[in-house]
């Protein structure tokens, strides 16, 4: 399946997401942001097992990155730009200034396409997963003091036939969801995030991803 990062594709992700009727469950008074950026791949996603074909340039990717290791809390691990939302903002006022705060990113809030379901974490956050259309003029500026590298997923590697992966925990009702990347793979809550962002914008299927559960070293 081709996803040229262009104005058709953002018409599409922005009429899917509209169409969408999202679900919020609350935490306990912990409220965080994400933003899911789409962009152009460019050359590389520096991802290992993932091949960087020059062809691939104008592809539509995700942005994610990987936590630097001088942070306190889940060094080295995928994550999504996002953050606390600060008392007086919205969530998607959060979400654009942890962009903009994480990878250089500044966008105005015409940029924003939509917002998929909120993900209430182990640890009690209610995370608000907002989808951004970069498109193909910004580059990242990555603030080392917070993201060790940034990468380019592009949207075919979400529809691999081995995604998402579904694990048995004992003591879990519900199976741990993985999304696997070249020779890696995602943990959620960030896999559920991707996993639902490939169902409703990707595929235009509205499925749910609340019940998942995550690895104990996501929330520990």
């Amino acid at each position: 399946m081709n996803f040229v990062c262009n104005d058709e594709l953002k018409l599409t992700l922005r009429r899917r997401l509209s169409a969408f009727e999202r679900r919020d469950p609350v935490a306990s008074g912990r409220a965080a942001a994400v933003a899911l950026p789409v962009l152009a791949h460019g050359f590389g996603s520096g991802v290992p097992g993932m091949a960087s074909y020059s062809e691939w340039q104008h592809d539509a990717a995700l942005l994610l990155t990987r936590r630097s290791y001088k942070l306190r809390d889940h060094p080295g691990q995928w994550a999504l730009p996002g953050g606390r939302v600060d008392e007086g903002e919205t969530v998607e006022v959060a979400a654009l200034r942890e962009l903009q705060e994480e990878v250089g990113i500044k966008l105005e809030p015409s940029a924003i396409l939509g917002r998929l379901d909120n993900f209430v974490t182990k640890s009690g956050f209610a995370i608000s997963a907002v989808v951004v259309w970069v498109g193909t003029d910004l580059e990242p500026t990555p603030n080392p003091d917070e993201v060790e590298r940034v990468h380019r997923i592009p949207f075919d590697e979400f529809l691999r036939v081995d995604a998402p992966a579904l694990d048995s925990d004992e003591g879990d009702v519900h199976p741990v969801l993985r999304m696997p990347v070249g020779d890696t793979w995602i943990a959620a809550p960030t896999a559920a995030l991707l996993y639902q962002f490939r169902e409703v914008c990707l595929l235009g299927r509205p499925t749910r991803v609340a019940h998942f559960e995550q690895p104990r070293f996501a929330w520990r």
